[in-house]
């Protein structure tokens, strides 16, 4: 079973993506906070991190240097309902 993890600050978009996932057949654990994240990444392996760019209190950017510290191969997919990171030069680092 592949295992996803979700990174998230808005809870109804943890709760859907979770149940559409869980409905596919995947595992699903989500987070709301980087504090937890960093806890739960201590628990758990996910085979991919579905990672929301902009977080409460957080760049998501911050949040993708953290998770490839911790693991670099961890396949991480950055999604946000903003249309302004579209020119961030980040994009290319």
């Amino acid at each position: 079973m592949v295992n996803v993890l979700i990174v998230d600050d808005q809870q109804y978009v943890r709760e859907m993506l979770s149940e559409e996932l869980a409905n596919e057949g995947y595992g699903v654990a989500s987070v709301g906070d980087v504090e937890s994240l960093a806890d739960l990444l201590n628990h758990i392996q996910p085979d991919i991190v579905l990672l929301d760019l902009y977080l409460d209190g957080f760049e998501g950017w911050e949040v993708l240097r953290l998770i490839k510290r911790r693991s670099p191969k961890l396949p991480v997919l950055i999604f946000t309902a903003y249309d302004s990171f579209a020119d961030d030069p980040r994009l290319c680092e």
